[in-house]
């Protein structure tokens, strides 16, 4: 047992400058390239984060204003359809005094004709009771001369 003692004594001793050369490999590169590399990851990640992180701000800042877009034409698109539809009511109002005023001027000539038919008839039923008379003057004339005759 004293000479496997001893001789993993000398191995440990052997491998004593190998573990040390490791060692201070192990701290030259941590110092020298591990630590770096880590911060120009670091750097890497938070720029991306920070990236993303905008994209998300303007993702969000696009879709309010999206949002606010599409409020405004839905509140544009009630008023159109609010004044178009006060301006079919005026026209419907002004349509139907267009035709209340048609339809009393045209009470009023038909009035007017029927005034003038009335004296018309008047007028033909005094010439025709004067012609009357005289025709039937004409005729008792008539019948009497041949009944003298």
């Amino acid at each position: 047992m004293d000479a496997t003692l001893r001789a993993l004594g000398e191995i440990l001793l052997k491998a004593a400058p190998t573990f040390v050369l490791v060692l201070l490999l192990y701290l030259y590169l941590t110092r020298v390239f591990f630590r770096p590399l880590e911060e120009v990851l670091r750097k890497r990640y938070e720029a991306n984060e920070g990236a993303r992180k905008l994209a998300e701000d303007s993702l969000a800042k696009a879709e309010a204003k999206t949002q606010e877009y599409e409020a405004s034409m839905r509140k544009a698109r009630g008023q159109v359809y609010h004044e178009l539809g006060e301006l079919r009511r005026q026209l419907q109002t002004e349509r139907t005094a267009a035709v209340e005023e048609a339809r009393q001027r045209a009470e009023t000539q038909i009035a007017a004709a029927k005034a003038d038919l009335e004296r018309e008839v008047t007028t033909l039923k005094q010439s025709l009771a004067g012609e009357s008379e005289v025709l039937a003057n004409k005729i008792a004339e008539s019948v009497l001369r041949r009944s003298a005759a």
